[in-house]
Order: structure tokens, then C-alpha cells, then sequence
């Protein structure tokens, strides 16, 4: 695993929509923010809609390679909802090695970011195009401060059990996402790595059902830690909590899990660089190696 190689200002960012269709003002907003700092490219297509997809999957994947060819230095989506998946299965691994360019975004970009953890490329976990569209100054200057390499510590996590001490490379995103990937060729890189999940609008037994299936597919087995971002709006109709059904899951395992990192999509959704070394202690995580450096 690579950790994403950090942006400088008037670099070339290229705007890609592999996933749903975008609220377009809040698209303009948000190029306009970006070229105040960097040179952004996009096709005119990128605005197309066809049902829940922003444009079909030969446009979307299309409009991938072509980011990935070329001579721009980082790819952003606009925004997730759902599609990502779908175009796994026609872009390949050595497209992305080859290109070696991180890949901003989260949500639905989820599937996406276990294609360039298999492919050994660093991606970043961070707001897209339309989210900055509607964000403030502060959330603005984070994503730009750890994009640009500054680096990132998480205080005051909260660990399930008495977990030890883990490190290992940060691969993840989004539970839904990941839970349809697992049993899949497109499942990221597990071993030694630590898991980040986070989750919106999904009650407390669909978290469960997507726990088990990573339970039952054997990655709580694999990986060094689990991290929990924000559990956004995941409230139920039963008597219990996603959190008390994250508990459940870890209270008796050997595997070391933490709540309460701000990643997500709640109000505050700090940029992380997928593939970094992360080590956590008691409360604290804190992203260890050098951005562009290969993780051992």
C-alpha cells in the first residue's frame, strides 16, 4: 500500500461522477472553490442523468480511464449515491497502478477506493465536489490543510473493549459499500490493515446484518483494528441503538475496535489518506507515515 501523494497548488485535479447524479449548483460552487487553489478539468458530459446514475456505465467508466490517462494529478468525484460497483468489474487494476494518482471522494467512491487498495495506490477519504459546494471555511481549509499534507490525529475515540494498541495500513469507508464487496474479486486488501466503516440513514439491524457478513466473511479475523466513523441518522423503530449493535459485535473478540472518529457523513467529515500507516492508542490515532511513501 501507497499513502496518496499530497496536492500543490496549480496542480490538475480532474472531476469525475462514477457514481449518482449531482445537485448542479452545488457543483459549480464547489469547481469554483477548487480553482481558487488548483487547475480543474471536466467533461461537459459529467452533468448527464439516466435514473439514478449520472449517465450510463460506458459514460461513467469511460470518464474514469480517461481521468486515469491522463495529465492531471489527482482524480475528485462530485458526489456518491450509488454506481461505483457496477464499474468494477471493466477497470482494471494495472490501469490505476499504472496512472498512480489519488482518488478523492467517499460514500459510494467507497468501491472505488478497495480498486486502488488493491492496485497499491493511495486515495484520499475526504469531501467531494458537491459537499464543498455547501461547506463552510473551516471544512474547506481542513480538506485543503490535509490534502496538502498536513497531518491528521483523531483525540478522543472511545475503544469498545480494552483494546491493545494496533497500526497498520487505513483501507475502508463506507459499511454498505464494503459489506456488498465482501465474497467479491473486489474486496480491498485486508491483512495487517486497519478497517475504517461509517454509515448513514441505515437502521440498527441493517448495520447488524452487514457486521455479520463481515464477521461471517472472516475480515474481523484479518485485520489489526476496526474504526468507526460516524453512525449518521442510523436511529430504528427497536429498542437498540447502532451503537449498542456495534458493541455487540466487538465486545467479545479479539479484534481491537474504536468509535467515534469524525469521518462520515455527518457534519464534520475529516479527509483521511487511505493506505497511510494509522496507529492507535487508547483514544488517540494518529496517521504515521510520510504521504508517497510505500507501507511495508
Amino acid at each position: 500500500m501507497i499513502a496518496p501523494h499530497p496536492l500543490r497548488p496549480g496542480q490538475i485535479l480532474s472531476v469525475v461522477a462514477p457514481s449518482g447524479p449531482f445537485d448542479v449548483e452545488a457543483f459549480h460552487r464547489g469547481i469554483a472553490f477548487l480553482r481558487e487553489r488548483y487547475e480543474v478539468r471536466y467533461d461537459e458530459s459529467i452533468t448527464t442523468r439516466h435514473g439514478f446514475l449520472a449517465g450510463d456505465d460506458g459514460r461513467r467508466l469511460a470518464e474514469l480511464r480517461n481521468a486515469l490517462a491522463d495529465d492531471s494529478h489527482a482524480l475528485i468525484a462530485v458526489r456518491g449515491g450509488y454506481g461505483a460497483t457496477r464499474l468494477l468489474p471493466d477497470l482494471g487494476v494495472e490501469e490505476i497502478a499504472a496512472a498512480n494518482k489519488p482518488l478523492v471522494g467517499f460514500s459510494d467512491v467507497t468501491a472505488l477506493h478497495a480498486a486502488w487498495a488493491r492496485a497499491g495506490v493511495g486515495s484520499w477519504h475526504a469531501p467531494m465536489v458537491a459537499w464543498l459546494g455547501n461547506a463552510d471555511g473551516d471544512a474547506k481549509q481542513q480538506w485543503t490543510d490535509a490534502l496538502e499534507g498536513a497531518p491528521t490525529t483523531f483525540d478522543g475515540l472511545v475503544p469498545i473493549h480494552e483494546s491493545r494498541a494496533v497500526q497498520g495500513h487505513l483501507v475502508g469507508g463506507n459499511l454498505a459499500v464494503l459489506a456488498a464487496l465482501a465474497g467479491t474479486p473486489h474486496a480491498p486488501p485486508l491483512d495487517d490493515a486497519v478497517l475504517l466503516l461509517e454509515e448513514v440513514g441505515e437502521a440498527p439491524y441493517r448495520i447488524d446484518r452487514m457486521l455479520t457478513t463481515l464477521r461471517q466473511a472472516g475480515w474481523f479475523d484479518r485485520v489489526a483494528g476496526v474504526l468507526f466513523g460516524q453512525l449518521h441518522q442510523c436511529e430504528g423503530r427497536y429498542d437498540t441503538t447502532a451503537e449498542e449493535v456495534v458493541r455487540a459485535h466487538f465486545r467479545d473478540t479479539s479484534c481491537s475496535a474504536w468509535l467515534g472518529a469524525p469521518v462520515g457523513h455527518g457534519p464534520e467529515n475529516t479527509a483521511v489518506p487511505l493506505g497511510a500507516r494509522v496507529e492507535i492508542e487508547g483514544r488517540c490515532a494518529r496517521v504515521r507515515t510520510e504521504p508517497g511513501t510505500r507501507v511495508p
